[in-house]
């Protein structure tokens, strides 16, 4: 349905036609480690998310997986080793 809280006029997921049905009426600002995301817009002069109504609730949990300026760090050197594999390989030498 169409928001008619704080983003008037936009589609959202928890708005009802009892009214918006995110815990507290409404959808927040975002947080500092959001700005630069391409998920954000801009409206009535504040910021905030598409994806999530609570932009701070999913960085408290290590990081926001919707985040589109946040580059995954994979450790290199780091590679699982399958155990079984490792004691054919070394049968074998």
């Amino acid at each position: 349905m169409v928001c008619q809280t704080v983003k008037a006029g936009i589609e959202c997921a928890f708005m009802t036609k009892n009214g918006c049905s995110f815990v507290g009426g409404s959808c927040q600002k975002i947080v500092e480690r959001c700005e630069g995301c391409g998920k954000v817009i801009e409206y009535s002069g504040a910021s905030y998310c598409m994806v999530y109504p609570n932009p701070a609730g999913k960085w408290s949990m290590g990081g926001c997986p919707q985040a589109t300026h946040k580059k995954l760090v994979k450790e290199e050197g780091a590679q699982k080793i399958n155990p079984l594999k490792a004691s054919k390989r070394a049968a074998k030498k």
